[in-house]
């Protein structure tokens, strides 16, 4: 069954004629009887008696008002398809990691908010591995996240690199590894750590970087917050393996020292152990314009500010 099928039966349907019918629908009346007989075979009910006017049968008149409904929530469907391309989404949902959220987006939702005010713009802080998962669930059409090879491979996933950035230790000011500029791995396993929760890409790539140095994770305390971090490193013993941007205020607090990890600089200096942090959507989601817009906005001003830092 066709919708034009059931365009050509309203119309004979309104007109009582298929010579009528075939002038308002812009087709020759050998089409609209085509398509009505295409209709009836399909259904198994003759719709129109053959007379000098064209009456519904006792069937097409039940058939009437479902046809009505169909025509009508199919130009529903069309008028709602051509508002989300012309930029008339409702609302647009992201799901990003919480140093993305803090330090790169503010500025972004605001000029997003200026040039779409009529869409709902929902943000919300996920751990990296969440964030992807609600994205393929399709609650949230974007994600900022480090990125997860592994569910990002998908051909209908769009990937851009937005930065990178060097992971390195946190503890208490006066914490015995304090007296290190690069600690040893080794030192480091010693003490009890402060790791991401479940579901956050940092707590998969600590707890892999452990298990290729051959030392075992003492993970004594989950939590899912740089400002948590903070306050429990800086109450004593226990340490944190975080990265650069979550780490930007710790620098400035006398209280808190932050430092590289051994054999993780390279020849000239670079910290080797990196994460990747990228932004990801569906190909088909791109395609709408607020979704284009913001993807546009934070590929533009994150790089932007990373290449003034």
């Amino acid at each position: 069954m066709r919708v034009e099928q059931l365009q050509a039966f309203l119309s004979v349907a309104e007109t009582g004629s298929f010579q009528q019918a075939a002038r308002l629908c812009g087709f020759t009346q050998s089409t609209i009887s085509r398509q009505i007989q295409a209709l009836e075979a399909e259904v198994g009910l003759p719709l129109f008696h053959r007379t000098a006017q064209a009456k519904l049968t006792v069937g097409g008149e039940c058939f009437l008002p479902r046809a009505r409904r169909i025509c009508q929530e199919w130009q529903k469907a069309l008028e709602e398809l051509a508002e989300l391309l012309d930029g008339k989404q409702p609302e647009l949902c992201v799901a990003a990691i919480h140093s993305v959220c803090t330090y790169y987006l503010p500025p972004i939702l605001q000029k997003f908010c200026q040039n779409y005010p009529e869409v709902q713009l929902r943000v919300t802080t996920l751990g990296s591995d969440r964030a992807l998962k609600v994205l393929k669930d399709g609650l949230v059409d974007l994600a900022i996240v480090m990125h997860n090879r592994f569910l990002t491979t998908s051909p209908e996933i769009v990937v851009e690199t937005l930065y990178q950035e060097s992971i390195k230790l946190l503890m208490a000011a006066n914490h015995p590894l304090a007296k290190y500029e690069q600690v040893p791995w080794t030192e480091l396993a010693k003490y009890p750590q402060v790791v991401f929760k479940d579901g956050y890409g940092m707590q998969r790539l600590v707890q892999e970087k452990f298990t290729q140095q051959g030392l075992n994770l003492k993970a004594a305390l989950e939590l899912n917050s740089p400002e948590a971090f903070r306050g429990v490193v800086r109450q004593g013993e226990m340490i944190a393996l975080l990265p650069e941007t979550a780490l930007l205020d710790a620098y400035h607090d006398p209280t808190l020292a932050v430092r590289s990890l051994l054999s993780e600089i390279d020849s000239q200096g670079n910290e080797t152990w990196i994460r990747q942090v990228v932004m990801v959507t569906t190909r088909d989601r791109l395609q709408i314009p607020p979704i284009q817009k913001f993807w546009q906005l934070v590929r533009e001003s994150i790089t932007g500010q990373i290449q003034q830092d």
